[in-house]
């Protein structure tokens, strides 16, 4: 039994190696479990399980002969089908503007291209720009790179909350090995927090605007309700001047057009305007002002008392 097992498994490994060319070892990267049997069948996880580095083609030929394969669920091309539910211990955290490293862990060289970006997973879709790529990637030629197996990307600005919530955002590593028609992918599960480098001074601006906004108000409204205060004041007290000083003018003035009228030759009766004439003809009648009219009045009684 062991003489005959034991080639199956050599056989085994080496397919295993042969399918096995690039995978991200960090940060933590999506892995198999339950969640991806269910979706894209018992038979493609086992494959990948047992395999993590193989390609999305060899999956979906493994796939094509699988009653229990949905293509809808799996959604092969997002991280592989590899599925959140099997990842949720394996979510990172991370800021914009914060730099992520990145090892990749590439088994065999194929030409092709390559880059890491932001991946929406609710639509498949890049955010943005990739965060790097390559355009010669994993070159047959010259072989593979230290930059292609280490390197670095910045989260981004801009990505406000739709990476708040873990699920939602993947920075997905991608390799398109045109060479050889092969697609690897592997998918970080990531969060975004606060704007590492300026989260602190846009708190305390904000915090600055808002404590400092009521007291600006405050201070404006004291100072206007002084201002007022002051203005009614000082209004108050001009009107109270005024009426002091132009209160005797007004009863003066009135005084004088009384006794102008009253001593009007065409409003008097008739009876004191005989008398006035035969009196006091020679006193003209004044007009420049109430004391003149005073003095007339008094000579015109002193007359008619001389008369009699």
């Amino acid at each position: 039994m062991m003489k005959q097992f034991t080639p199956v498994l050599a056989f085994a490994s080496m397919i295993s190696m042969v399918n096995a060319h690039g995978f991200v070892t960090s940060p933590q990267a999506r892995m198999p479990g339950s969640a991806m049997a269910a979706a894209c069948g018992n038979q493609v996880q086992v494959n990948q399980q047992s395999d993590n580095y193989g390609n999305i083609q060899g999956e979906l030929q493994v796939a094509s002969s699988q009653s229990d394969y949905n293509a809808a669920e799996c959604d092969i091309w997002l991280c592989k089908g590899y599925k959140f539910a099997d990842n949720k211990d394996n979510v990172q955290s991370y800021t914009a503007g914060q730099k992520v490293d990145f090892k990749v862990d590439i088994r065999a060289p194929h030409t092709g291209v390559a880059n890491v970006s932001v991946v929406d997973t609710s639509s498949n879709s890049v955010i943005g720009q990739p965060l790097i790529s390559w355009d010669i990637y994993a070159s047959t030629a010259t072989g593979v790179t230290s930059d292609e197996t280490s390197f670095s990307v910045t989260i981004p600005d801009g990505l406000g909350s739709q990476c708040g919530t873990a699920g939602d955002c993947v920075l997905q590593w991608y390799w398109y090995a045109e060479s050889i028609d092969q697609t690897y992918e592997s998918c970080v599960d990531f969060t975004l927090g606060g704007d590492s480098s300026s989260s602190g001074s846009s708190g305390s601006s904000s915090s600055a605007v808002v404590s400092s906004a009521p007291a600006t108000s405050a201070t404006a409204v004291a100072a206007t309700t002084s201002a007022a205060t002051t203005s009614a004041a000082t209004t108050s007290a001009a009107i109270a001047i005024e009426t002091s000083i132009s209160a005797p003018v007004a009863a003066q003035t009135t005084f004088a057009t009384s006794a102008r009228q009253s001593a009007s030759p065409s409003e008097a009766p008739s009876s004191v305007v005989a008398t006035a004439s035969a009196a006091g003809s020679a006193l003209p009648f004044p007009t420049d002002s109430a004391e003149s009219v005073l003095s007339w009045v008094e000579s015109l009684l002193g007359n008619l008392v001389g008369s009699n």
